[in-house]
């Protein structure tokens, strides 16, 4: 039997679905998932294991035009994963008109070597009609190998774009472990399921000014049967500490209870989240603080 292994990319503007695809696909939550732009912002890689195949997936952030040095290096993540991947997955979302920063992307997208699929995602948002309309519109932005449509909520279509994924993929042996579903760090998605449960009701330019960073992790002191956490929300400004914080702290509070479920239930073990609120003034635009910070 013909054995496929490979990369593939997602890519798409801001809030296209990739995330919610890639973790639809994998079967498990490996990417943080919120309605705010940008999102994502390291490229996280997902391991879908089949008898016939390894399909490596690799979510990137939202390419956009950047108006940070952040933004720059998010745009920059994206443009490598592009060079290295064996088949790209355009996402496009069934809700939204295609617009100029579809142009833009498929711009950026010409001239690849490996073949681009278009997905038409969130299907399950609009009628039948409508993504039918979305299918023709997107066909026209570039030279797609395939055009599938999928909604990563229902589930609809996700097994035949992993079929159409895997196609695309050079003959050759798993590169990963047959249980292994993510080889992103511990500690990197530990912080980011606390930033997407500060990112939860926050509002206008906050979101894109919320960092976290985990400084230590290991056993309680004096209780072995409990992984203590110390992490850092890292913010921009004086002002927004308060809106993160909260009224005595209540804020901070419900951050923390959502936050530590997560985490229990990617550890299987009962967790003590230690939560502490810095001001790292304009990190987005500082690269030190930024190299600092992980990006």
């Amino acid at each position: 039997m013909i054995h496929r292994c490979g990369f593939a990319c997602f890519v798409g503007r801001p809030n296209a679905g990739k995330s919610t695809l890639t973790n639809a696909l994998v079967g498990s939550k490996i990417v943080i998932t919120s309605d705010k732009p940008q999102t994502t912002r390291h490229a996280v890689r997902g391991i879908v294991t089949r008898e016939d195949a390894q399909l490596i997936l690799v979510d990137t952030p939202g390419l956009h035009r950047p108006r940070t040095l952040l933004g720059e290096r998010l745009n920059d993540v994206v443009r490598a994963t592009l060079c290295d991947v064996d088949v790209v997955g355009f996402c496009v979302p069934a809700d939204q008109r295609v617009g100029p920063g579809d142009r833009f992307i498929a711009g950026e997208l010409a001239g690849l070597r490996a073949p681009l699929v278009a997905i038409v995602t969130k299907i399950d948002s609009v009628s039948k009609h409508q993504v039918a309309e979305q299918l023709v519109a997107v066909s026209r932005l570039a030279d797609f190998a395939d055009v599938v449509p999928v909604s990563a909520q229902s589930g609809e279509q996700v097994e035949l774009l992993a079929d159409l994924l895997i196609a695309h993929l050079p003959e050759g042996p798993r590169l990963y472990p047959d249980d292994m579903a993510t080889d992103n760090d511990l500690q990197t998605r530990i912080a980011e399921m606390i930033r997407e449960a500060a990112l939860d009701g926050v509002r206008d330019e906050l979101p894109h000014s919320i960092a976290v960073t985990v400084e230590e992790m290991g056993p309680k002191v004096g209780r072995a049967d409990i992984t203590a956490i110390y992490a850092t929300i890292h913010l921009e400004r004086p002002s927004q500490k308060g809106i993160i914080i909260g009224h005595q702290g209540s804020r901070l509070q419900q951050i923390g209870i959502r936050a530590r479920a997560d985490v229990e239930r990617l550890l299987g073990a009962r967790v003590h989240l230690d939560l502490h609120v810095a001001v790292e003034r304009d990190w987005q635009r500082d690269p030190k603080k930024l190299d600092r910070l992980g990006f």
